[in-house]
């Protein structure tokens, strides 16, 4: 499961009502929530968040907070 996987589950969100409210298909939203490999696109967590009404940093925080800046040497 992914981040945002597990963001929409901690909000009780329902998948289906989200691709239907974003346009966005069912299949592409469950390779968003399940599959850690696909790529959340800024289009796609713009729409999701208009859909669930979150202020879009809220997603993108949960879902990329753990990402840190490297530090150089």
């Amino acid at each position: 499961m992914t981040k945002l996987g597990e963001y929409l589950i901690l909000k009780s969100i329902n998948k289906s009502e989200v691709a239907r409210k974003t346009g966005l298909s069912k299949a592409r939203l469950s390779e968003l929530t399940l599959k850690e490999k696909a790529w959340l696109r800024a289009e796609e967590l713009y729409v999701i968040a208009l859909a669930i009404g979150v202020e879009p940093c809220e997603i993108l925080e949960f879902t990329c907070g753990h990402l840190r800046k490297k530090k150089h040497s």
